[in-house]
C-alpha cells in the first residue's frame, strides 16, 4: 500500500483528469488524501478519497485581481499561487509529519503541491493537464504582444513574490522549475504520443496515458447531424458568441446543444428554434459520443474528450495555450480554425466538417489512438512506482549543446558585419541593425534546432 498526497488549483479543466486516477489508487487500496476546494468535494469524495478543505488558505482577490485570474493572467496566477504556497506552509507541514506520504501527485499548476514534495524530499509525480511544454514543444504557444508585455513587466513582481519563500523554508528550485517541463521529473501527460507535439523529446520519466474519463462509451453517431457548444468552465460569459452560434445554425437541417455554465442567463436568448437547446451544464462524454460537429474553446480536456469520442471540432481557441492546442488539431486534420466568429463564419465552417469526410476519418483515427492508451491504469502504476527509472537519455540538453556552435557563429557573424557596416553608414543608424540582429536571431536558432533535432530523434 503506498500514501499518496494528491494538490489540484482550483479549476475543473486541472481537477477532472485526476479524479478517475485518485480512484484507481483507491481501488488498488491505496491510502489516498487529495487536497482540493470545496466546490469540488462531491467529485473528490467519490473518487473514495480522503477530500481535505484548503479553501482557508485562498487569498482574498481585489476586483482587478479576480478578472486577471479569470482571464488567465500569467503574472496574477503566478503571484497568487505563490501567496497559497505560504499560506498553507504550517498546514503542510503537519500534514506530511503525520501523514508521512510515499509519493506527492501535484498538478503542474499547483505550486504548494510541487514545492512541499521538493521541500519534504517526497517523490513527486506531476499532473500534466494539457501539453507537456518545453523547448521544443512550447514553439505551439504564440503569445500576442499584449501578452508579452504583461509577462516583461510582471516578472518582477513574481519574483519578488518568489524570494519569499526562501523565509519558509522552501528550497530554491528557481522559479522556472515550477513552469518548466523537465525530463527529470515523473510526470502523466493526459494525451497519447501522437497527439503530444515533439514527443520524442521527452524522457521515458513521462507516461502518455491517454485522456482519463469515466466513461466506457463508444461512439454512436446519430443520422442527423448534432452539433455541440461549448466555451469551457473558465471563458465561458459570451452570450454574444452563443447568439452567434444560434443564428448560424436555426435553419439548418441539423440538431444543436449549447453548454453555456452558469454565468450566462439562457432566458436573455429568448425563444430559441426547435432544433436548438441550451442548458447551464451537460453530461460532455454522452453529448460528444453522438455529436457530428464540437465548437470548441480548445481547452486539452474538451479537445481529448472530443477526439476519444471522433468528434471532429471547429475550434475557437481564447488563450496562448488553447492556440497550441488548437494547432496540433488542424496538423492531424480533424477540425478547422474559426477565423470568423459571425453567424456566417460560424455556418460556414460548420458545414464544411460536415461536408467532408475527411474530418471525421481523422477524429475515429485519433479516437483510436487515444482508447489504446493506458488510461488511469497507467498512471496510477505511474504513480505508485515514482521515482520511475530512466535510460538517462535527454533530447533537450542534447538539443542545446548542438546549437551552441550555430548560436557562436552567428553572433560573430554579427559583430563582424556590424564593424564592416559602421565604415561606410554613420553610427546612428546602431540600432536598426541591432533590432535586426536579434529579430533574425530566434529564427535563425529554430532553424538549427529542428535540423538537429531530427537527426537526435533518428538515432
Amino acid at each position: 500500500m503506498k500514501k499518496v498526497m494528491i494538490f489540484c488549483i482550483p479549476a475543473h479543466g486541472h481537477t477532472n483528469p485526476i479524479l478517475p486516477v485518485a480512484k484507481e489508487l483507491v481501488s488498488r487500496g491505496d491510502a489516498v488524501r487529495f487536497y482540493s476546494f470545496d466546490e469540488f468535494r462531491d467529485k473528490i469524495e467519490r473518487t473514495g478519497a480522503e477530500f481535505i478543505s484548503c479553501d482557508r488558505f485562498l487569498s482574498k482577490l481585489s476586483r482587478q485581481e479576480e478578472e486577471n485570474m479569470k482571464n488567465v493572467n500569467v503574472t496574477e496566477m503566478s503571484i497568487q499561487d505563490i501567496r497559497i504556497t505560504i499560506n498553507m506552509t504550517d498546514f503542510l507541514d503537519s500534514e506530511y509529519k503525520s501523514f508521512l506520504p510515499d509519493v506527492i501527485y501535484s498538478d503542474s499548476a499547483c505550486f504548494w503541491g510541487k514545492l512541499s514534495a521538493w521541500k519534504h524530499d517526497v517523490p513527486l509525480v506531476v499532473s500534466t493537464s494539457t501539453f507537456a511544454f518545453n523547448q521544443m514543444s512550447s514553439q505551439y504557444m504564440k503569445n500576442s504582444p499584449k501578452e508579452l508585455t504583461s509577462l516583461l513587466f510582471g516578472l518582477p513582481r513574481v519574483q519578488k513574490e518568489f524570494r519569499r519563500l526562501k523565509e519558509y523554508g522552501y528550497k530554491n528550485m528557481g522559479f522556472l522549475s515550477l513552469v518548466q517541463s523537465d525530463n527529470e521529473t515523473d510526470s502523466v501527460v493526459y494525451t497519447s504520443k501522437r497527439f503530444q507535439p515533439y514527443a520524442e523529446s521527452f524522457s521515458d520519466r513521462y507516461a502518455f496515458v491517454g485522456p482519463s474519463v469515466f466513461s466506457d462509451k463508444r461512439p454512436e453517431k446519430q443520422a442527423r447531424p448534432l452539433v455541440y457548444i461549448s466555451l469551457g468552465t473558465i471563458i465561458n460569459e459570451r452570450p454574444d458568441f452563443y447568439r452567434s452560434c444560434i443564428e448560424a445554425l436555426k435553419n439548418e437541417p441539423l440538431d444543436a446543444v449549447i453548454s453555456c455554465g452558469n454565468a450566462v442567463d439562457i432566458g436573455t436568448f429568448g425563444t430559441l428554434p426547435d432544433n436548438i437547446h441550451a442548458y447551464p451544464y451537460v453530461d460532455q462524454l454522452d453529448i460528444l459520443s453522438k455529436a457530428s460537429v464540437f465548437i470548441t474553446h480548445c481547452g486539452m480536456n474538451s479537445v481529448s474528450e472530443s477526439l476519444y469520442m471522433a468528434a471532429p471540432m471547429v475550434l475557437y481557441p481564447q488563450t496562448n495555450e488553447q492556440q497550441a492546442v488548437a494547432r496540433r488539431v488542424t496538423e492531424i486534420g480533424a477540425g478547422k480554425l474559426l477565423k470568423d466568429d459571425s453567424a456566417e463564419g460560424i455556418r460556414k465552417a460548420v458545414l464544411e466538417i460536415l461536408g467532408s469526410k475527411s474530418y471525421a476519418e481523422a477524429a475515429a483515427l485519433c479516437c483510436e489512438d487515444l482508447r489504446s492508451c493506458s488510461g488511469a491504469k497507467g498512471a496510477a502504476d505511474h504513480i505508485e512506482n515514482a521515482p520511475n527509472p530512466s535510460d538517462g537519455r535527454d533530447v533537450v540538453k542534447e538539443l542545446s549543446k548542438a546549437v551552441v556552435t550555430e548560436q557562436i557563429l552567428y553572433n560573430v557573424i554579427s559583430v563582424v558585419l556590424a564593424s564592416v557596416l559602421f565604415r561606410f553608414i554613420s553610427i546612428k543608424y546602431l540600432w536598426i541593425y541591432i533590432a535586426a540582429a536579434v529579430l533574425f536571431s530566434a529564427p535563425v536558432k529554430n532553424f538549427f534546432q529542428q535540423a538537429h533535432y531530427k537527426k537526435l530523434i533518428a538515432r
